[in-house]
């Protein structure tokens, strides 16, 4: 992954001081990516790195989890302006970074997810070229890298919106941008040679990991619902938001529900907030199943809660690798999906083909939007008991082998140790070699 072979941007350089990463991300809501940037920041604190972190505010409903940086004593700045949606507030944004940057003189910028990405990487540029020795072409050394959790590419806006993110998000991996993170083969390839977003040479992979060590065995969260022995859970586990598609999950428990051949009660918990609540518990109604659906509302025990569970469900319409299955995975859950992202990373090899869905070692995917073939896939796995829990032995196995805190922060400080002893041209120099 670290290959340097013939790349002519690149000239090696040492350094023997820790290097001082600065990260941002527009904020730390309820998620895969604020766990990220908690045990990222909080593990690259050692004798090679310091590292600091600054977040914005979330929106009204979203969960906050900006008391696990504070638990976990980062060095953490909120900039309360700083949020998902675009607005002059921005410009407030850019300077408070810019004042940051001039302040602690980070070696390494490391933007997280589209918004931040964008106003942190036009900071850092500022940041870098803003100083006497750029009238002769040398920015100030400083390395400015990009994780992509997700995109926006496609399944969130419009057509027009989308390509104007496109072709910002192109503009700031050519100007911007010395490292690109994907965290899939799948997201890598999409984002690189699908949308042409930075050059192939900018791009390094490196999969999520997971603090395992917080994984929980317990049932007490059948107990909290009073769940018998033998009656069915299926669970999931996101935001209640648009992309996430929980009126597919909905659709298909209602599909499952009216073909259900076994004795077994079954109920469908939703775990998670978010806009659409109420929209969806009107779904449930209207899908005569609400007494057959739990709605959790936010938690922050969530690792606690997936033993809990037969069976783990993702609906998502657009995912870079979701961190849910991955937890689930790590608790032993057989899980099922739509095909989306980085998903198919997660399940091994492929094994069957069914009517609307398809086997793997690790679990069950069906196509994006496919309430029946989900409905279909999860009486498949209900029938299939042993298969089930094999397919969640296989699943833990591999997530432990591959998904670890330890690795991830490897994995990232071998990104940042690589970019920084090495020289990078400006973006104009390198386009003329």
């Amino acid at each position: 992954m670290m290959s340097n072979n013939s790349d002519p941007q690149r000239e090696p350089i040492a350094s023997a001081t820790p290097i001082r990463i600065l990260q941002i991300i527009d904020r730390l809501n309820i998620g895969g990516p604020a766990k990220h940037m908690v045990w990222l920041t909080q593990g690259l604190n050692n004798g090679q790195h310091r590292s600091r972190l600054i977040t914005g505010s979330c929106a009204e409903g979203e969960g906050d989890m900006t008391y696990l940086a504070r638990q976990s004593g980062i060095d953490l700045l909120v900039i309360p302006q700083m949020s998902r949606e675009l607005g002059l507030q921005d410009l407030v944004v850019l300077w408070r970074l810019l004042r940051e940057m001039w302040r602690w003189q980070p070696d390494v910028i490391h933007t997280h997810k589209s918004k931040a990405g964008a106003v942190g990487r036009v900071a850092a540029c500022i940041y870098k070229w803003l100083t006497p020795s750029a009238l002769w072409l040398r920015p100030r050394r400083c390395r400015v890298i990009h994780t992509f959790h997700g995109h926006i590419f496609h399944s969130y806006y419009g057509p027009m919106k989308t390509r104007l993110f496109i072709a910002i998000e192109r503009l700031l991996a050519r100007l911007c941008t010395d490292r690109i993170i994907t965290i899939s083969r799948q997201q890598r390839q999409e984002i690189c040679e699908e949308f042409q977003v930075g050059r192939p040479e900018q791009h390094r992979m490196v999969p999520l990991g997971i603090e395992l060590s917080e994984i929980a065995t317990d049932q007490a969260f059948r107990e909290e619902l009073r769940a018998s022995e033998d009656e069915l859970l299926v669970g999931i586990v996101g935001r209640l938001s648009e992309v996430k598609n929980h009126a597919m999950f909905l659709a298909s428990a209602a599909e499952f529900l009216r073909g259900n051949s076994t004795s077994r009660r079954c109920r469908f918990v939703i775990v998670g907030d978010g806009h659409l609540r109420s929209d969806l518990e009107r779904q449930a109604g209207q899908l005569h199943i609400a007494g057959q659906v739990v709605f959790t509302g936010f938690r922050h025990d969530t690792m606690r809660l997936y033993s809990s569970f037969d069976v783990v469900a993702l609906t998502s319409l657009n995912e870079g690798t979701p961190v849910t299955l991955i937890e689930a995975m790590a608790c032993g859950r057989a899980v099922v999906s739509t095909e989306v992202g980085g998903v198919v990373d997660l399940m091994g090899a492929r094994e069957d083909h069914q009517d609307g869905f398809t086997v793997w070692e690790n679990g069950i995917t069906v196509r994006k939007g496919d309430s029946q073939g989900l409905a279909r896939a999860l009486r498949y796995l209900v029938d299939r008991p042993e298969l089930s829990r094999q397919m969640g032995a296989r699943g833990c196995a591999y997530i432990n082998a591959n998904f670890s805190r330890e690795r991830l922060l490897r994995d990232t400080a071998g990104v940042y140790q690589e970019a920084w002893h090495t020289r990078i041209l400006p973006p104009l120099a390198a386009a003329q070699i």
